[in-house]
Protein backbone atom coordinates (compact mmCIF):
# COMPACT_ATOMS: atom_id res chain seq x y z
CA UNK A 1 0.00 0.00 0.00
CA UNK A 2 1.34 3.30 -0.71
CA UNK A 3 1.67 6.15 1.47
CA UNK A 4 -0.56 9.25 1.17
CA UNK A 5 2.24 11.57 0.41
CA UNK A 6 3.50 9.10 -2.47
CA UNK A 7 0.13 9.35 -4.38
CA UNK A 8 1.02 12.96 -6.12
CA UNK A 9 4.24 11.25 -7.27
CA UNK A 10 2.62 8.09 -8.32
CA UNK A 11 -0.19 9.95 -10.82
CA UNK A 12 2.49 12.04 -11.57
CA UNK A 13 4.45 8.94 -12.89
CA UNK A 14 0.96 7.17 -14.41
CA UNK A 15 0.33 10.20 -16.43
CA UNK A 16 4.21 10.06 -18.12
CA UNK A 17 3.04 6.46 -18.96
CA UNK A 18 0.00 7.20 -20.76
CA UNK A 19 2.37 10.36 -23.15
CA UNK A 20 4.60 7.96 -23.56
CA UNK A 21 2.68 4.64 -24.95
CA UNK A 22 0.88 7.41 -27.37
CA UNK A 23 4.26 8.62 -28.11
CA UNK A 24 5.20 7.26 -31.73
CA UNK A 25 9.13 5.76 -31.73
CA UNK A 26 12.14 7.55 -30.46
CA UNK A 27 13.96 8.74 -33.51
CA UNK A 28 17.98 7.47 -33.71
CA UNK A 29 19.51 9.71 -31.36
CA UNK A 30 22.79 11.45 -32.70
CA UNK A 31 26.11 11.08 -31.23
CA UNK A 32 26.42 12.84 -27.79
CA UNK A 33 29.54 13.26 -25.33
CA UNK A 34 29.98 11.26 -22.48
CA UNK A 35 28.44 12.85 -19.57
CA UNK A 36 30.67 14.10 -17.33
CA UNK A 37 33.27 14.60 -20.25
CA UNK A 38 34.41 17.45 -18.71
CA UNK A 39 33.65 19.54 -14.85
CA UNK A 40 30.20 21.31 -14.43
CA UNK A 41 31.12 25.02 -14.53
CA UNK A 42 29.94 27.54 -12.63
CA UNK A 43 30.65 30.61 -14.71
CA UNK A 44 27.98 33.31 -14.71
CA UNK A 45 28.22 36.36 -16.80
CA UNK A 46 29.19 40.08 -15.13
CA UNK A 47 26.82 42.19 -17.61
CA UNK A 48 28.44 45.88 -18.19
CA UNK A 49 27.82 48.75 -20.53
CA UNK A 50 28.83 47.93 -23.91
CA UNK A 51 32.70 48.79 -24.40
CA UNK A 52 33.99 52.00 -26.41
CA UNK A 53 33.46 50.91 -29.90
CA UNK A 54 31.40 47.82 -29.42
CA UNK A 55 28.73 47.19 -32.24
CA UNK A 56 26.24 44.37 -32.43
CA UNK A 57 27.44 42.34 -35.64
CA UNK A 58 25.14 41.14 -38.93
CA UNK A 59 25.34 39.90 -42.01
CA UNK A 60 26.54 42.04 -45.03
CA UNK A 61 23.24 44.40 -46.40
CA UNK A 62 21.79 43.78 -42.73
CA UNK A 63 22.08 46.94 -40.02
CA UNK A 64 20.71 47.06 -35.97
CA UNK A 65 19.83 49.95 -34.09
CA UNK A 66 18.06 50.75 -30.75
CA UNK A 67 14.29 50.78 -31.46
CA UNK A 68 13.74 51.32 -27.21
CA UNK A 69 15.59 51.49 -23.96
CA UNK A 70 15.33 52.08 -20.27
CA UNK A 71 13.60 48.92 -19.33
CA UNK A 72 14.39 46.76 -16.18
CA UNK A 73 14.08 43.26 -17.86
CA UNK A 74 12.17 43.37 -21.70
CA UNK A 75 11.56 40.14 -22.44
CA UNK A 76 8.24 38.89 -24.68
CA UNK A 77 6.89 41.10 -27.25
CA UNK A 78 3.77 40.59 -29.32
CA UNK A 79 2.51 42.22 -31.99
CA UNK A 80 -0.87 43.38 -32.19
CA UNK A 81 -3.63 42.66 -34.49
CA UNK A 82 -3.61 46.40 -35.05
CA UNK A 83 0.40 47.15 -35.58
CA UNK A 84 1.01 47.73 -31.83
CA UNK A 85 3.79 45.97 -30.14
CA UNK A 86 3.11 44.85 -26.83
CA UNK A 87 6.10 44.00 -24.43
CA UNK A 88 6.18 42.52 -20.88
CA UNK A 89 9.03 43.77 -18.47
CA UNK A 90 9.26 41.07 -16.17
CA UNK A 91 11.71 43.04 -13.79
CA UNK A 92 9.20 45.66 -13.34
CA UNK A 93 6.48 43.57 -13.86
CA UNK A 94 5.10 45.82 -16.54
CA UNK A 95 3.17 45.29 -19.61
CA UNK A 96 3.98 48.26 -21.95
CA UNK A 97 2.31 48.91 -25.63
CA UNK A 98 3.89 50.80 -28.22
CA UNK A 99 1.61 52.76 -30.76
CA UNK A 100 1.84 52.21 -34.25
CA UNK A 101 4.96 49.87 -34.09
CA UNK A 102 7.47 52.82 -32.96
CA UNK A 103 9.56 52.76 -30.17
CA UNK A 104 9.51 55.99 -29.16
CA UNK A 105 5.61 55.83 -28.30
CA UNK A 106 5.66 53.61 -25.34
CA UNK A 107 2.60 53.63 -23.21
CA UNK A 108 2.02 51.54 -19.68
CA UNK A 109 -0.61 49.27 -20.23
CA UNK A 110 -0.17 47.14 -16.74
CA UNK A 111 1.67 47.55 -13.56
CA UNK A 112 1.78 45.43 -10.77
CA UNK A 113 2.34 41.98 -12.39
CA UNK A 114 4.01 39.01 -10.52
CA UNK A 115 7.19 38.33 -13.18
CA UNK A 116 4.81 38.48 -16.43
CA UNK A 117 6.43 37.07 -19.48
CA UNK A 118 4.11 35.64 -22.57
CA UNK A 119 1.30 37.60 -23.81
CA UNK A 120 -1.51 36.45 -26.32
CA UNK A 121 -4.46 37.47 -27.69
CA UNK A 122 -8.23 35.96 -28.01
CA UNK A 123 -10.78 37.59 -29.39
CA UNK A 124 -10.98 41.35 -27.35
CA UNK A 125 -9.07 39.95 -24.59
CA UNK A 126 -4.96 40.18 -23.50
CA UNK A 127 -3.57 37.08 -22.04
CA UNK A 128 -0.91 37.31 -19.60
CA UNK A 129 1.22 34.69 -18.25
CA UNK A 130 2.93 35.79 -14.84
CA UNK A 131 5.00 33.21 -13.28
CA UNK A 132 2.01 31.70 -11.25
CA UNK A 133 -1.12 32.47 -12.70
CA UNK A 134 -2.16 34.05 -16.32
CA UNK A 135 -4.73 36.38 -16.39
CA UNK A 136 -7.04 38.29 -19.05
CA UNK A 137 -7.77 42.28 -19.68
CA UNK A 138 -10.49 43.14 -22.17
CA UNK A 139 -8.59 45.10 -24.88
CA UNK A 140 -9.60 48.29 -26.52
CA UNK A 141 -7.14 48.52 -29.36
CA UNK A 142 -8.40 52.20 -30.08
CA UNK A 143 -7.62 54.18 -26.61
CA UNK A 144 -4.99 51.23 -25.86
CA UNK A 145 -6.49 50.67 -22.20
CA UNK A 146 -7.19 47.43 -20.66
CA UNK A 147 -10.13 46.88 -18.01
CA UNK A 148 -9.58 44.89 -14.68
CA UNK A 149 -7.60 41.92 -14.60
CA UNK A 150 -9.25 38.35 -14.61
CA UNK A 151 -7.70 35.27 -13.12
CA UNK A 152 -7.95 32.25 -15.55
CA UNK A 153 -5.50 29.83 -14.46
CA UNK A 154 -3.54 29.10 -11.25
CA UNK A 155 -0.08 27.76 -12.12
CA UNK A 156 2.33 26.19 -10.37
CA UNK A 157 5.51 28.53 -9.31
CA UNK A 158 8.10 28.40 -7.20
CA UNK A 159 11.09 26.80 -7.40
CA UNK A 160 13.72 27.62 -10.64
CA UNK A 161 11.93 28.73 -14.49
CA UNK A 162 9.57 31.07 -13.58
CA UNK A 163 9.12 32.15 -17.52
CA UNK A 164 5.41 31.19 -18.24
CA UNK A 165 4.29 31.32 -22.58
CA UNK A 166 0.78 31.50 -23.41
CA UNK A 167 -0.88 30.87 -26.96
CA UNK A 168 -3.83 30.06 -28.68
CA UNK A 169 -4.81 28.10 -31.26
CA UNK A 170 -5.73 29.29 -34.98
CA UNK A 171 -9.61 28.27 -34.27
CA UNK A 172 -9.22 30.22 -30.98
CA UNK A 173 -10.30 26.75 -29.14
CA UNK A 174 -7.67 25.93 -26.93
CA UNK A 175 -4.72 27.59 -24.57
CA UNK A 176 -1.40 26.19 -24.56
CA UNK A 177 0.52 27.23 -21.21
CA UNK A 178 4.42 26.08 -21.11
CA UNK A 179 5.76 25.53 -17.62
CA UNK A 180 9.31 24.76 -16.47
CA UNK A 181 10.77 22.13 -14.04
CA UNK A 182 11.27 24.07 -10.54
CA UNK A 183 14.27 21.84 -10.00
CA UNK A 184 17.12 20.82 -12.13
CA UNK A 185 16.35 16.88 -12.30
CA UNK A 186 13.89 15.79 -9.82
CA UNK A 187 10.72 15.10 -10.77
CA UNK A 188 7.63 17.77 -10.21
CA UNK A 189 3.98 17.61 -10.60
CA UNK A 190 2.48 16.67 -14.22
CA UNK A 191 2.07 19.94 -14.56
CA UNK A 192 5.08 21.05 -14.65
CA UNK A 193 7.88 20.41 -17.42
CA UNK A 194 4.77 20.51 -19.76
CA UNK A 195 3.08 22.13 -22.40
CA UNK A 196 -0.59 22.83 -20.59
CA UNK A 197 -3.97 22.91 -22.91
CA UNK A 198 -7.03 24.63 -21.20
CA UNK A 199 -10.62 26.02 -22.70
CA UNK A 200 -9.74 29.71 -22.90
CA UNK A 201 -11.49 30.26 -19.78
CA UNK A 202 -9.07 27.81 -17.97
CA UNK A 203 -11.46 24.69 -17.74
CA UNK A 204 -10.28 21.54 -19.33
CA UNK A 205 -7.03 20.96 -18.45
CA UNK A 206 -4.84 18.75 -20.12
CA UNK A 207 -1.05 17.99 -20.70
CA UNK A 208 -0.48 18.06 -24.29
CA UNK A 209 3.27 17.10 -24.06
CA UNK A 210 6.07 16.34 -21.09
CA UNK A 211 9.39 15.65 -20.14
CA UNK A 212 10.64 19.17 -21.45
CA UNK A 213 12.80 20.41 -18.68
CA UNK A 214 12.10 24.19 -19.47
CA UNK A 215 10.01 24.53 -22.04
CA UNK A 216 11.19 28.60 -23.21
CA UNK A 217 8.38 29.62 -25.28
CA UNK A 218 5.75 28.17 -28.18
CA UNK A 219 4.96 29.28 -31.37
CA UNK A 220 2.39 27.91 -34.29
CA UNK A 221 4.51 27.27 -37.87
CA UNK A 222 2.73 29.55 -39.75
CA UNK A 223 -0.40 28.98 -41.34
CA UNK A 224 -0.65 25.17 -39.83
CA UNK A 225 -1.72 22.98 -36.66
CA UNK A 226 2.23 22.61 -36.15
CA UNK A 227 3.22 23.69 -32.69
CA UNK A 228 7.51 24.32 -31.88
CA UNK A 229 8.67 24.82 -28.83
CA UNK A 230 12.81 26.15 -27.56
CA UNK A 231 13.68 23.91 -24.46
CA UNK A 232 16.60 24.82 -21.93
CA UNK A 233 17.82 21.44 -20.75
CA UNK A 234 19.78 20.51 -17.45
CA UNK A 235 22.89 21.72 -16.05
CA UNK A 236 25.72 19.16 -14.71
CA UNK A 237 26.59 17.27 -17.40
CA UNK A 238 29.34 19.19 -18.80
CA UNK A 239 29.92 21.78 -20.93
CA UNK A 240 29.06 20.18 -24.28
CA UNK A 241 25.75 17.50 -22.63
CA UNK A 242 22.97 17.92 -23.30
CA UNK A 243 21.88 19.94 -26.00
CA UNK A 244 19.18 22.60 -25.76
CA UNK A 245 16.48 22.12 -28.51
CA UNK A 246 14.35 23.22 -30.62
CA UNK A 247 11.74 21.16 -32.25
CA UNK A 248 7.79 20.20 -33.39
CA UNK A 249 5.90 18.84 -30.46
CA UNK A 250 3.80 15.81 -30.37
CA UNK A 251 0.56 15.57 -28.49
CA UNK A 252 1.05 12.98 -26.03
CA UNK A 253 4.57 13.32 -26.46
CA UNK A 254 7.63 12.59 -24.17
CA UNK A 255 11.07 14.43 -24.33
CA UNK A 256 12.77 12.62 -21.59
CA UNK A 257 13.16 15.03 -18.24
CA UNK A 258 13.95 13.81 -15.91
CA UNK A 259 15.34 10.54 -16.63
CA UNK A 260 16.55 11.21 -20.55
CA UNK A 261 18.02 13.48 -22.57
CA UNK A 262 17.42 14.66 -26.47
CA UNK A 263 16.42 10.94 -27.33
CA UNK A 264 16.90 7.43 -25.68
CA UNK A 265 20.09 9.01 -23.30
CA UNK A 266 19.38 8.21 -19.96
CA UNK A 267 20.21 10.65 -17.18
CA UNK A 268 22.98 9.05 -15.67
CA UNK A 269 22.21 10.42 -12.09
CA UNK A 270 19.14 8.67 -11.80
CA UNK A 271 20.81 5.11 -11.64
CA UNK A 272 18.88 3.57 -14.60
CA UNK A 273 15.04 4.67 -12.84
CA UNK A 274 12.15 4.21 -15.38
CA UNK A 275 13.85 2.89 -18.30
CA UNK A 276 10.52 2.30 -20.02
CA UNK A 277 10.73 6.09 -20.52
CA UNK A 278 13.75 6.39 -21.20
CA UNK A 279 12.81 4.16 -24.94
CA UNK A 280 10.15 6.16 -25.20
CA UNK A 281 11.60 9.53 -25.66
CA UNK A 282 11.39 10.95 -28.66
CA UNK A 283 14.51 12.83 -30.23
CA UNK A 284 13.98 17.01 -30.87
CA UNK A 285 14.33 18.07 -34.63
CA UNK A 286 17.26 20.55 -34.26
CA UNK A 287 20.29 20.64 -31.74
CA UNK A 288 21.47 23.76 -29.67
CA UNK A 289 24.29 24.22 -28.00
CA UNK A 290 24.64 22.91 -24.31
CA UNK A 291 23.59 25.03 -22.09
CA UNK A 292 22.94 28.75 -24.67
CA UNK A 293 19.05 29.11 -23.39
CA UNK A 294 16.96 29.72 -26.12
CA UNK A 295 14.34 32.03 -24.74
CA UNK A 296 12.25 32.68 -27.69
CA UNK A 297 11.87 32.24 -31.93
CA UNK A 298 9.99 34.10 -34.72
CA UNK A 299 9.49 32.08 -38.15
CA UNK A 300 10.17 34.64 -40.93
CA UNK A 301 7.00 34.70 -42.99
CA UNK A 302 8.30 38.49 -44.24
CA UNK A 303 10.24 39.66 -48.00
CA UNK A 304 11.70 42.28 -46.53
CA UNK A 305 14.85 40.10 -45.86
CA UNK A 306 17.05 37.87 -48.87
CA UNK A 307 15.78 34.43 -49.88
CA UNK A 308 18.30 32.46 -47.35
CA UNK A 309 16.44 34.17 -44.34
CA UNK A 310 12.91 33.49 -45.56
CA UNK A 311 10.46 30.54 -44.06
CA UNK A 312 12.84 29.63 -41.22
CA UNK A 313 12.93 30.31 -37.55
CA UNK A 314 15.37 33.35 -35.81
CA UNK A 315 15.87 31.70 -32.37
CA UNK A 316 17.43 33.89 -29.18
CA UNK A 317 20.04 32.24 -27.04
CA UNK A 318 20.51 33.89 -23.41
CA UNK A 319 23.86 32.91 -23.67
CA UNK A 320 25.66 30.30 -20.85
CA UNK A 321 26.59 29.93 -17.18
CA UNK A 322 26.91 26.13 -16.72
CA UNK A 323 30.13 26.16 -19.05
CA UNK A 324 33.60 27.07 -18.92
CA UNK A 325 34.07 28.94 -21.89
CA UNK A 326 30.86 31.39 -22.55
CA UNK A 327 28.68 30.65 -25.62
CA UNK A 328 25.92 31.67 -26.85
CA UNK A 329 24.30 35.54 -26.24
CA UNK A 330 23.26 35.78 -30.00
CA UNK A 331 20.39 35.47 -32.21
CA UNK A 332 20.82 31.99 -34.54
CA UNK A 333 18.91 30.99 -37.89
CA UNK A 334 17.47 27.80 -38.76
CA UNK A 335 16.43 27.07 -42.73
CA UNK A 336 13.75 25.70 -43.16
CA UNK A 337 11.68 24.12 -46.37
CA UNK A 338 9.01 22.14 -46.65
CA UNK A 339 8.21 22.80 -43.06
CA UNK A 340 10.81 20.93 -41.61
CA UNK A 341 14.23 22.43 -40.38
CA UNK A 342 17.13 21.55 -43.38
CA UNK A 343 20.06 22.99 -42.29
CA UNK A 344 22.01 23.88 -38.83
CA UNK A 345 21.44 27.06 -36.87
CA UNK A 346 23.89 29.81 -38.06
CA UNK A 347 24.84 33.01 -36.50
CA UNK A 348 22.94 36.21 -37.63
CA UNK A 349 22.90 38.83 -34.26
CA UNK A 350 26.32 38.33 -32.49
CA UNK A 351 28.69 40.94 -30.41
CA UNK A 352 27.34 40.81 -26.78
CA UNK A 353 29.55 38.63 -25.98
CA UNK A 354 33.30 39.69 -25.80
CA UNK A 355 35.18 36.94 -25.83
CA UNK A 356 34.46 33.28 -24.98
CA UNK A 357 37.02 33.57 -22.10
CA UNK A 358 35.79 36.92 -20.26
CA UNK A 359 33.76 37.24 -18.23
CA UNK A 360 31.14 40.09 -19.31
CA UNK A 361 28.98 40.98 -21.46
CA UNK A 362 27.11 43.42 -22.33
CA UNK A 363 23.55 42.35 -23.21
CA UNK A 364 21.52 38.83 -23.74
CA UNK A 365 18.96 38.93 -25.89
CA UNK A 366 15.25 37.02 -25.29
CA UNK A 367 12.42 37.91 -27.83
CA UNK A 368 11.93 38.38 -31.38
CA UNK A 369 9.24 39.14 -32.99
CA UNK A 370 8.28 40.66 -36.85
CA UNK A 371 6.92 43.76 -37.71
CA UNK A 372 4.99 44.57 -40.40
CA UNK A 373 7.90 45.53 -43.00
CA UNK A 374 9.02 42.80 -42.39
CA UNK A 375 12.04 44.21 -40.27
CA UNK A 376 12.56 42.27 -36.08
CA UNK A 377 12.49 43.61 -33.14
CA UNK A 378 15.04 41.42 -30.07
CA UNK A 379 14.94 42.67 -26.80
CA UNK A 380 17.82 42.35 -24.46
CA UNK A 381 17.36 41.70 -21.01
CA UNK A 382 21.04 42.64 -20.43
CA UNK A 383 21.21 46.06 -21.94
CA UNK A 384 17.75 46.91 -20.64
CA UNK A 385 16.58 48.10 -24.70
CA UNK A 386 15.16 46.88 -27.66
CA UNK A 387 17.04 46.37 -31.03
CA UNK A 388 15.75 46.71 -34.32
CA UNK A 389 16.97 44.52 -37.24
CA UNK A 390 16.17 45.63 -40.85
CA UNK A 391 17.45 45.04 -44.41
CA UNK A 392 18.92 47.26 -46.96
CA UNK A 393 17.86 46.20 -50.40
CA UNK A 394 21.23 47.30 -53.02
Amino acid sequence: MCRPEDLPMRKMMLSLLLLAGVSMAAQQAPQLPAPFATESANNTPRVVDAPAGAKLQVPPGFTVQPWAAGFDMPRFMLLAPGGEVLLSDSGAGNVYVFADGNGANRKMLISGLNRPFGLAFWRNYLYVAETNSVKRYAYDAKALTVGPGQEVVKVPGGGNHWTRAVLFDRAGQKMYVSVGSSSNISPDPEERAAINRYDPDGSGHEIFAAGMRNPSNIHWYPNSDTLWVTVIERDGLGDDLPPDYFTHVQQGGFYGWPWAYFGPHPEPRHNGQHAELVQKTLTPDVALPAHNSPLDFAFYTGTQFPAPYRGGAFITLHGTWNRSQRAGYKVVYVPFANGKPSGPPKDFLTGWMIAPTNKDVWGRPVGVVQLPDGSLLVSDDGGKKIWRVSYARS
